[in-house]
């Protein structure tokens, strides 16, 4: 049988990249081993789609070694924690311990803009960097995946109540423009690097949306896919950044989410990559079409009404 390949990050919510590389690689017929942090009913379900599934923590050695054991291919994607480092660390000490021929990292677009003179307020953007360097200094065979921001994230977690509530996007972006990506677009690129590594090993991939441009455009877009009248209400960082805080995030995800705020702000996410089509052969998702397929989490129930 193949070496299976190994994801990790695999138990993430329906259309996060893990979970959803994992789903693509299967149905390609690809022996994929899952890596979850607990056995629950999502590891249930990564069971039934076929994949081996393994409990395991991205910072404990003995649990890395029995996950990567065999694998000769793997995905790295960790969510925003400030133990983001020292667990690519740890996994690359154990991936080139076990002679893992294709290391693909989830790292981010920000990256392009920093140098060890250039960094971020953001400490998730600092760890990310270091965390590229450190691959890059193994001599482990990488790619790194710099996707920007996630349409999911922002476009969705963000400003599904406003819009359902007030016909509102309110963000903190001012009149900066951005080019969100899907997670499922950033899912089969991953997908199509696992499959067939080897010519992509020690480039760097950077993914966009089909467009970049600012919130006025994109409150455009939420109408055309809605039906009706949505508009986009500026919003200063720091209350925004306080509201979070109030909703009980972690303080390192909230200073890292009002860092990409302030860098909306800055202009510093108006950038395009052809990289999804060149590499899937498939162009990525737009805004229009992306809320057009959760216009429910968008509208108002009657409940609400």
């Amino acid at each position: 049988m193949a070496n299976p390949i190994l994801i990790t990050g695999a138990a993430g919510r329906v259309g996060a990249v893990g979970r959803t590389v994992t789903e693509l690689l299967l149905k390609q017929g690809k022996a994929v081993r899952a890596m979850v942090r607990n056995e629950d009913g999502r590891a249930q379900a990564l069971r039934d789609m076929g994949a081996e599934v393994m409990v395991g923590n991205l910072l404990d050695l003995d649990s890395m070694h029995r996950v990567i054991a065999g694998c000769e291919t793997m995905y790295f994607g960790m969510s925003v924690s400030d133990a983001y480092l020292a667990a690519t660390v740890n996994a690359a000490a154990v991936a080139k311990h076990h002679g893992v021929k294709a290391f693909i990292n989830m790292s981010q677009m920000t990256l392009s803009q920093m140098s060890i003179t250039e960094t971020t307020a953001s400490p998730q953007h600092k760890l990310h960097w270091l965390a590229e360097q450190a691959l890059n200094w193994s001599g482990l065979p990488v790619v790194h995946v710099r996707p920007t921001v996630f349409v999911e994230g922002f476009f969705l977690i963000f400003t599904s109540d406003s819009v359902r509530k007030s016909n509102q996007i309110r963000l903190p972006f001012g009149e900066g423009k951005t080019s969100p990506v899907a997670a499922e677009d950033v899912a089969r690129v991953v997908a199509t690097l696992l499959a067939n590594p080897q010519s992509h090993i020690g480039k760097i991939y950077h993914l966009t949306g089909p467009q970049s441009e600012n919130m006025h455009f994109y409150a455009q877009e939420y109408s055309k896919a809605l039906g009706r009248a949505i508009t986009f209400q500026d919003v200063p960082v720091e209350p925004w950044r306080d509201g979070l805080l109030e909703r009980g995030l972690p303080v390192h995800l909230v200073n890292h989410l009002a860092t990409m705020a302030d860098l909306h702000r800055a202009g510093r996410y108006d950038r395009m990559s052809d990289d999804v089509l060149t590499l899937t052969g498939k162009g990525p998702l737009s805004v229009q079409e992306f809320v057009r397929k959760n216009a429910a989490a968008f509208t108002a129930s009657a409940r609400e009404a």
